[in-house]
């Protein structure tokens, strides 16, 4: 018998009973933050899972077959062109426009594929900070300076904290660049045109049904968001056309499967996001039974979805206890967080960019929450600095990135988020 072992198990035996013992069941703030907690890891299933997930893990499992190995090290790996890789991280991530956890499936997928930890960290901060539908809100509701200042300092931390983190750990950066000396060229089973169009159509798909709904109801961004479904079928379209052609899936599975989205838009009119999932399940389900490398997109996106989804509704569910969602309480009572984030200290920013960190933010809900924290008297200075590390980061979205580079690099990552919007925070607080 191993008794360290066991004296371990004991200590954690006992832990988790006076935890449950003293579990405070009953008390007001306690009962209505387990509530919180399953109400935001519901309205996460409704809103994120279907819509963001699940087309993330699709594009993330093709990446993994159908990209080439010696393509990502050419233009993101540890030898590659810094300006060409770095350039290529941050506008690819900013096109996407998605939240936190909707990025962590893409990152995971080409720094698997060799991408290099410099490019690929600033692609994972890039995607939800460098949103341009965010940084035009945030201009018209904060005011032009606020916006000015998050897409400039988006912009900036996602090259400066790749820079860094692939700087810090340069030993394993120099160790990977070897391996790309090793790899043969892959012969490439359609053309870079073909397979670039095959990812613009399932971007473009993610982009389009997470269309969020502007605050001004006229102009370019509404009327986008009113054809938002058409755009996405358009695409969807095109889509099944690819996979037709070029991935040599049978007319009769496409067809089938469009055939079910149109009869699930028709039965649910006002459901629109049941004709998408029954897309996707059809998806699933013909390219399960694929063999070759059609069977293998399938089988890598599951893996995606087997090692993510968990750790993701955990996190949620964590994060829903001690925040709450927006105007509702926690744990942590909001007024702690108004009172900590007053003027242009050192601690009131970062303190701001800490609690945004590990708050989940969906896409442009960061706006309202700051516009209310900012007339409870939040300063501006803390206000930038919750708006350069909230979206870019969440205790969900920490627990993913834990889980592909490790604990020491995530503590690394994490850190370099908090401190910059910290300093960047002072800053703007300082001269505006």
């Amino acid at each position: 018998m191993n008794w360290k072992t066991e004296w371990k198990n004991l200590l954690w035996i006992v832990v988790i009973f006076v935890g449950c013992f003293f579990l405070p069941v009953g008390h007001p703030r306690f009962d209505n933050a387990i509530i919180e907690a399953f109400q935001l890891v519901k309205w996460y299933a409704r809103e994120h899972v279907l819509l963001c997930l699940v087309p993330a893990f699709f594009i993330a499992g093709a990446i993994g077959v159908f990209v080439s190995k010696t393509a990502v090290m050419k233009y993101l790996g540890p030898e590659a062109n810094k300006i060409v890789a770095y350039g290529v991280a941050a506008v690819s991530g900013s096109i996407l426009a998605v939240c936190s956890c909707t990025i962590l499936p893409l990152f995971a997928g080409i720094y698997r594929m060799g991408a290099g930890l410099g490019p690929a960290t600033a692609f994972l901060y890039s995607g939800p900070a460098i949103n341009v539908l965010a940084i035009v809100l945030t201009a018209s509701v904060l005011g032009p300076e606020m916006g000015l200042a998050r897409g400039i300092g988006a912009v900036a931390f996602s090259i400066i904290i790749g820079l860094l983190m692939a700087f810090f750990f340069r030993k394993e950066e120099s160790q990977k660049a070897a391996v790309k000396m090793a790899l043969p060229e892959e012969p490439m089973a359609r053309t870079l045109g073909q397979n670039a169009l095959y990812f613009f159509s399932m971007v473009a798909i993610l982009v389009f049904a997470n269309w969020g709904k502007p605050q001004e109801p006229d102009g370019i961004w509404a009327a986008i968001y009113g054809a938002k479904w058409w755009v996405t079928s358009g695409f969807a379209l095109l889509f099944g056309v690819i996979l037709c052609r070029w991935f040599n899936i049978h007319l009769w599975k496409v067809a089938s499967t469009a055939v079910a989205v149109a009869l699930a838009a028709v039965i649910f009119p006002n459901y629109l996001e049941v004709a998408f999932a029954v897309g996707f399940i059809g998806l699933a389900i013909f390219t399960s039974l694929e063999k070759g490398e059609t069977g293998q997109w399938f089988v890598t996106s599951w893996d995606f979805a087997k090692q993510i989804l968990p750790l993701l509704l955990a996190g949620v569910l964590i994060a829903g206890a001690l925040l709450g969602r927006v105007g509702h309480e926690g744990l942590i009572p909001s007024e702690w967080v108004a009172r900590a984030v007053g003027g242009n200290s050192l601690m009131a920013n970062f303190f701001a960019a800490f609690a945004g960190a590990f708050m989940y933010f969906a896409t442009l809900t960061e706006v309202p929450i700051l516009q209310g924290l900012i007339g409870s008297g939040m300063g501006k200075g803390p206000a930038l600095a919750l708006l350069l590390a909230g979206p870019a980061l969440s205790l969900p979205n920490m627990l993913v990135i834990r889980s592909v580079l490790g604990t020491k690099k995530t503590l690394v990552f994490v850190a370099l988020v908090i401190v910059m919007a910290t300093i960047s925070g002072i800053l703007f607080g300082t001269f505006f």
